[in-house]
């Protein structure tokens, strides 16, 4: 699959908003976030079914498609921004039209649930996109500058980003040594977990592998790596990057677990591949944008991971 870039987001812009998973609880965080994207110059278009509930769903997954596809058919909108992640992006894969994202590549923006997305689009579309911040959890907030400055630059600037800054200019430790090349994909590793076995699942050879998670036990982790190991995913793919797992530990003193680092450990200590821990992406407060699909480099033993190229053209 030809890997498509989608075009630099340039002020004034439309930016269209939709809600492919859940919606919040608190709905005024929609608004704010709208708030937010206006004060910065963009225009901005709200799905029509955006703030609708269905159960845990953000209405029906007729109503959620047809805001996806509205956006991507419309001409004017330059990049699309959901709302939230939570759950319900996955029950839409079999129902999207990937030639008609395929002809119209535009910026799509979110991480969590959307990470079922984003690879879908990546596996059957070739779109580069952008596990980034959203409009409730991120936008309607006090977005941080780290966290701010790292995803505007990203969707627009043409230029590559190259070696990356980490907040208080750490340097991210390694589980193995070593360095390596290739694409990037991955994202929530509870999403893509539920991909595997499936037409959406992204090709992992002689790829980087990004993961991710959140409030997921580590005895949960354990058969989501267990998975992939079952996958042999870890000879296939090149390198690997540990976001950050915030909340994954047993809160009951009273019950016998492994720690989350013992259940790390466990998998990846053997590794014959660079592995790099505490990367700065996922459910934080500063986090980095990850452009999916494109070239990077990553090094273990010196903890710096690098965008070889531009994510946007």
């Amino acid at each position: 699959m030809k890997i498509i870039k989608p075009k630099k987001l340039e002020k004034k812009d439309l930016i269209g908003i939709i809600s492919p998973a859940s919606t919040p609880d608190e709905q005024d965080s929609i608004e704010s976030g709208i708030n937010y994207l206006e004060k910065l110059g963009y225009r901005v278009e709200i799905g029509k079914n955006v703030g609708k509930t269905n159960g845990y769903l953000a209405g029906s997954d007729q109503q959620r498609l047809d805001d996806l596809h509205f956006m991507f058919k419309n001409k004017n909108v330059k990049a699309i921004f959901c709302v939230r992640g939570g759950y319900g992006a996955s029950r839409l894969l079999d129902k999207i039209n990937y030639k008609l994202i395929r002809e119209n590549p535009k910026i799509f923006v979110g991480y969590s649930e959307i990470t079922a997305l984003q690879m879908a689009f990546l596996q059957k579309a070739g779109l580069v996109t952008f596990a980034g911040p959203m409009l409730a959890p991120d936008f309607s907030n006090d977005v941080s500058s780290y966290t701010e400055d790292n995803f505007w630059k990203i969707i627009s600037s043409s230029k590559k980003m190259g070696r990356l800054k980490y907040p208080k200019d750490v340097k991210l430790p390694g589980i193995t040594k070593g360095g390596t090349a290739g694409r990037i994909v991955g994202g929530n590793l509870a999403v893509l977990s539920g991909l595997i076995g499936t037409d959406y699942f992204p090709s992992l050879k002689d790829k980087i592998l990004l993961l991710e998670d959140v409030g997921e036990l580590p005895y949960k982790i354990d058969r989501f790596l267990n998975q992939l190991r079952l996958l042999k995913a870890f000879r296939k793919i090149k390198g690997l990057i540990l976001g950050r797992f915030v909340d994954c530990y047993e809160h009951d003193p009273s019950k016998r677990t492994l720690t989350l680092g013992e259940v790390m450990d466990d998998y990846l200590h053997k590794l014959n591949i660079p592995v790099i821990y505490t990367f700065p992406h996922g459910h934080i407060e500063d986090k980095l944008t990850v452009p999916f699909g494109i070239k990077i480099k990553m090094n273990a033993t010196k903890g710096f991971v690098e965008y070889s190229e531009s994510a946007v053209r």
